[in-house]
């Protein structure tokens, strides 16, 4: 049996399309800019193709920085065959990871098994994708198919053919002695689901692996397989996501970096909602005076003349309309209040600009 000694699951690196803000025009401090230039745009999955979306700079160090490790862990030797999802993110990934191989020997195919789960060719606006993911959360992550997509059962379905492919290939001796899947955070964890046989609810319990993070199996001597990682679960003691940065250097899967830029993205997108509401509000007070206007000039035309009755029952009634929005902009107000305090309370530390 040419069974490989590790089998080695890859997510792509960090792509534009798995970063959850832009920092556009926002009033940020200089140090917060600097943090979280290059990060990507959610929205660009209406837009662009899923399978079309690149990898940003930060996933091709990340994807440089596998092929370093995937080198170092050769024994003398050992020959290497990858296998890759045709997604763009992860076809730039095996680019940057062989590109490191020199001198090892090497082969590269490509597998549409292992692509990403199917959203539905373009997805929807932020307020269609935010229902769909909670409509998920509610009726379980295996089982929810996405509207013209795939659930994670479908994907379990072709992860279960493609590794009926590989014990067919397994058979051989000249299979080679370490395989390595470039594929997707999904799909990596169907893919142990499926080779561990575990339940659903232990699926739906796991996190998702890092960028370019090893999960490796290695081949014991009775022939099966063991897992390395301890995945993460949703059980997991949870960090306080305000904290001050880490001095520790960063692991060989980045995750002191990954931490401090979640804390980024969570100071940040505080930020954007304050600014989302001062933006709400100024639109109300405009919608308040363009009111009050018109109806000035409409009380005027019908009480200067022809019907005063009917010029006075339509002011009446614009009346209501008036305070209606008026205590709209209040309400928004006393919600930007509070946002305020709230970040007023959880900014306790400064965070100091680290490269990254």
């Amino acid at each position: 049996m040419g069974r490989p000694r590790l089998i080695i699951l890859l997510r792509h690196g960090e792509s534009e399309s798995n970063c959850t803000f832009t920092p556009r025009h926002l009033r940020l401090s200089l140090i917060t800019k600097v943090l979280i230039s290059e990060i990507g745009d959610k929205s660009i999955n209406r837009y662009v193709p899923n399978h079309k979306v690149p990898l940003t700079s930060r996933g091709h160090e990340q994807a440089l920085a596998a092929g370093k490790r995937l080198r170092e862990i050769l024994l003398p030797g050992e020959n290497v065959l990858i296998y890759t999802s045709p997604y763009r993110r992860t076809r730039e990934t095996t680019e940057e990871i062989v590109s490191q191989l020199d001198g090892v020997e090497y082969r590269v195919y490509e597998e549409p098994r292992l692509r990403e789960q199917d959203f539905g060719n373009f997805q929807f606006d932020e307020v269609e994708m935010s229902r769909i993911w909670k409509d998920r959360a509610r009726y379980g992550h295996f089982f929810y198919r996405i509207p013209n997509g795939e659930s994670a059962a479908d994907v379990y379905d072709r992860c279960a053919g493609f590794n009926e492919t590989l014990f067919r290939q397994f058979s051989s001796d000249k299979f080679a002695k370490v395989l390595v899947l470039v594929t997707h955070g999904l799909m990596s964890r169907v893919f142990l689901m499926k080779w561990y046989r575990w339940t659903v609810e232990r699926f739906e319990s796991l996190k998702n692996v890092n960028y370019c993070e090893f999960v490796v199996m290695e081949r014991q001597d009775n022939g099966k397989y063991l897992l390395k990682n301890k995945m993460r679960t949703w059980n997991d003691p949870q960090p306080d996501p305000i904290i001050t940065t880490t001095t520790t250097s960063p692991d060989s899967d980045g995750n002191s970096i990954a931490e401090k830029q979640n804390q980024i993205r969570i100071l940040y997108e505080q930020v954007q909602k304050e600014e989302e509401l001062r933006e709400t509000i100024a639109q109300s007070s405009r919608s308040v005076q363009e009111i009050k206007e018109s109806v000035t000039k409409e009380y005027e035309v019908l009480s200067g003349g022809v019907d005063v009755d009917a010029g006075r029952a339509f002011g009446s009634d614009l009346e209501e309309v008036l305070d209606d929005a008026g205590e709209a902009a209040e309400n928004g107000i006393c919600l930007l209040n509070t946002g305020r305090k709230y970040m007023t309370a959880t900014k306790t530390e400064t965070l100091e600009p680290t490269p990254i």
